[in-house]
């Protein structure tokens, strides 16, 4: 029987707030993004987490402060990993997304945005994300999920995006259109493989 995974994306950080590409450039949450955080954590008051991960970037770090103190768990156990971290943007990182928008047109930002495999100068696609965070997920998360452990992690959109491709097998066409919000956890239980069984998403 599959612990279930929980995963969620850090709350606002200030460069969400300016509409920047913020990429590995460690900044922190906003207030609003601790407060929203924390009610989601008292969302999931009564799902008992045993283990917890956060990448190696702070805004991950205090959203799951956050979620952990709304939730009433604050001696869960606790690790990071680099293998989460946000996708680099590379020569964007910094930019305001509009301005790049405008500049490139609609269809090439989507394509930089959301795009598997489109390559960015200096930084990373999703494809380079996903190679990175799915040995992370086979290696360490899914044994422990065999083993009845229920696990947290807080990502960022393009790690956990990553992560969705794999456990719900979604095409590297249809991956550009798949979107993972703030304030919202995902919850899944997954098969021997770490691939969706079951999935409820518990939103604000």
């Amino acid at each position: 029987m599959s612990g279930k995974l929980i995963l969620i994306r850090h709350g606002e950080s200030e460069w969400n707030a300016l509409g920047k590409w913020t990429g590995w450039t460690d900044v922190s949450i906003t207030e609003e993004g601790a407060r929203l955080s924390r009610e989601l954590g008292e969302k999931l008051r009564d799902t008992p987490i045993d283990i917890a991960y956060d990448s190696e970037l702070k805004r991950t770090k205090e959203t799951l402060d956050a979620v952990l103190e709304g939730a009433g768990k604050t001696d869960v156990e606790r690790h990071e990993s680099g293998a989460i971290n946000e996708r680099d943007y590379g020569v964007y990182t910094g930019m305001l997304k509009e301005e790049v928008k405008a500049e490139i047109g609609d269809e090439a930002y989507l394509a930089l945005r959301r795009g598997w495999d489109r390559p960015i100068e200096n930084g990373e696609s999703l494809k380079d994300v996903y190679s990175r965070a799915l040995p992370f997920y086979l290696q360490t998360i899914v044994p422990e999920l065999r083993a009845g452990k229920n696990i947290l992690i807080v990502g960022h959109g393009n790690s956990l995006r990553a992560l969705l491709k794999y456990i719900e097998n979604i095409s590297d066409e249809d991956i550009s259109s798949t979107e993972f919000g703030h304030n919202c956890a995902i919850v899944y239980t997954v098969d021997e493989d770490g691939r969706q069984d079951t999935k409820d998403v518990v939103e604000l």
